[in-house]
């Protein structure tokens, strides 16, 4: 972790009416990460230096209500139309035409949306562990997880109503990102959760981690994510679980739509979203909205937490993916460029 300060720029602005706060580094063709819940956009540490040197310009932002980006108190501000013209307004702001984006957990359902809303703005999307946002079109997601959730505990629904999840994980923040990151890794099984009854804590349902440092988890870096949500509080992060409904809702308009954006995935053999939350084929249900499905890779012996968990195993494969990209279509370095006109930290 000697490299926590590696040249990125850190930069603020007024982006569809909230406070976005943004990394950068590097020129070139621009690469957009996004991450999930509870992630930040440090979540990429590693990913953000390996493609800035390979001649991109990285954007990492902070998502909606999470890290240092504004937290609108409530769910209806989380919905698929909220989240979209976040980054379409990342990409204005940053005077970027089009970008390959690259998601993670919610992360890899926002470029999802954000592909087939506005294809122009997109030039491929590589969607790591989540194919597809769930999408049952007969019942509300939270429906099911409720029912779920009823016959042990689900984490989903233990966020579902506030504000029991919001005050146990702000009075803990430490404990429960070191527990959740090891569960969620290919070294711990999630499933285990499943074992305690529905009125448990998140917290007393995650089994207790070996001591730091782990393999791929330093101390200092679970204290880059402890700092942020032990300031903010996990509300944020939290309403997007709670607007579930609201995007399943939003994204009924475009059930049967395909998008001729071209689509990559990458995931991990361990990862609790592909074994329990997308079904027996979870490529096929990518592969029916994104026909363009160019290529699939799979990480062995890792889990939810890839980017951490697999650093080198996955820059390689995005470098891959990125030239492919590039060479497949016209050049990302000619899309418009310009300077982000908010304050960089020094």
């Amino acid at each position: 972790m000697s490299k926590l300060n590696a040249g990125w720029r850190h930069h603020y602005a007024q982006i569809n009416g909230i406070r976005m706060h943004y990394v950068e580094q590097g020129e070139g063709a621009a690469v957009v990460f996004c991450h999930g819940f509870p992630g930040l956009w440090f979540s990429w540490h590693r990913q953000i230096p390996a493609l800035a040197g390979a001649g991109y310009r990285v954007l990492a932002p902070d998502m909606r209500g999470m890290g240092q980006t504004e937290a609108p108190p409530t769910p209806e501000a989380y919905g698929v139309d909220e989240i979209t013209a976040d980054l379409v307004g990342l990409l204005d702001h940053c005077g970027v035409e089009k970008a390959v984006f690259v998601g993670i957990d919610f992360g890899a359902f926002a470029i999802q949306d954000l592909a087939l809303r506005h294809p122009g703005r997109v030039a491929a999307i590589i969607c790591l562990e989540n194919p597809a946002a769930p999408h049952n079109p007969d019942k509300p997601p939270l429906t099911e997880y409720r029912e779920m959730g009823e016959r042990h505990f689900l984490h989903i629904e233990y966020f579902r109503v506030p504000p029991r999840a919001d005050e146990e994980l702000a009075a803990a923040p430490r404990t429960f990102l070191r527990k959740v990151f090891w569960t969620l890794s290919g070294m711990a099984n999630y499933f285990d959760v499943f074992k305690h009854p529905p009125q448990a804590s998140y917290i007393d349902a995650m089994g207790e981690p070996p001591p730091l440092p782990w393999p791929w988890l330093s101390e200092l870096a679970l204290e880059f994510f402890v700092a942020e949500y032990g300031r903010t509080g996990f509300t944020g992060g939290l309403n997007w679980y709670r607007s579930m409904d609201i995007k399943w809702a939003q994204r009924k308009p475009f059930e049967g739509t395909q998008s001729q954006v071209p689509g990559w995935f990458i995931g991990s053999e361990r990862d609790v979203d592909l074994e329990g939350f997308h079904g027996d084929d979870p490529i096929a249900l990518m592969r029916a909205i994104f026909p363009n499905l160019m290529d699939v890779r799979m990480i062995a012996d890792v889990g939810h937490m890839m980017p951490l968990e697999a650093s080198a195993a996955l820059n390689a494969i995005l470098l891959d993916y990125l030239a492919r990209i590039s060479s497949a279509g016209p050049n990302l370095a000619d899309a418009r460029q310009g300077p982000p006109v908010s304050r960089a930290l020094s």
